[in-house]
């Protein structure tokens, strides 16, 4: 492998190649595990020698730390945005939904970092990230209770139980879903979204008492 050139230049500059280094990281993370990928493996695929990684980096547990850190500080963002906009709880499950998915189709390598490796994380760390993931489970549970307050979710529902499912399925993506594939993640988020508010909505003169568990019952 070619050996690129030490420490940093006018032209690479400290900042760019440390976001080499996350970039590399992360692939590798991502195609070998946290725990089975080198110091050295990081270093060759960004191309310097191992040594040299150390001028940006102090440990393998902080790249790990800043690559999850940073594709949740950019999915809060969507978290914000959803819950600012005008609308009922449908309305806004439906852009959480959308945006959620398509967030996660467009960051497939950083998202199966975090699913398979925040783990590794030390306990004060891994406990910053657990705080911040709970953030999207309490957003769709309040939008399902703020929903059934309104009358326009099912009150049959379990906020807690059907957060798991929506979360689960919208989280889910980095496992199956292909960039080349035939439908592209905004088709996908929009029938995820018809899905889930489809799943989800209600109304005092529809509902009767245990209506939902009616549907597609077998006999016999």
């Amino acid at each position: 492998m070619t050996i690129a050139k030490e420490g940093p230049t006018k032209s690479n500059p400290p900042r760019r190649r440390h976001d080499e280094v996350l970039e590399a990281a992360a692939r590798v993370f991502h195609e070998k595990g946290y725990e089975s990928t080198s110091i050295q493996d990081i270093a060759e695929a960004v191309g310097i020698l191992k040594g040299s990684l150390y001028y940006y980096i102090r440990s393998k547990e902080d790249l790990l730390y800043e690559i999850i850190k940073a594709v949740h500080e950019d999915a809060l963002a969507n978290i914000r945005f959803v819950d600012e906009m005008e609308g009922d709880p449908l309305q806004k499950m439906r852009a959480f939904v959308t945006t959620h998915l398509v967030f996660n189709a467009e960051n497939l390598t950083r998202m199966g970092v975090f699913f398979h490796d925040f783990r590794s994380l030390s306990g004060e760390r891994r406990a910053t990230i657990v705080e911040a993931r709970d953030v999207y489970d309490e957003l769709v549970r309040r939008l399902i209770r703020e929903g059934q307050k309104e009358n326009v979710i099912c009150p049959d529902i379990d906020p807690k139980s059907v957060s798991f499912a929506i979360m689960g399925s919208l989280n889910w993506i980095y496992q199956w879903y292909k960039p080349e594939g035939r439908l592209s993640a905004n088709t996908i988020a929009e029938e995820f979204a018809d899905l889930v508010v489809a799943a989800l909505a209600c109304t005092p003169a529809a509902h009767q008492p245990g209506h939902r568990s009616a549907v597609g019952v077998l006999h016999g």
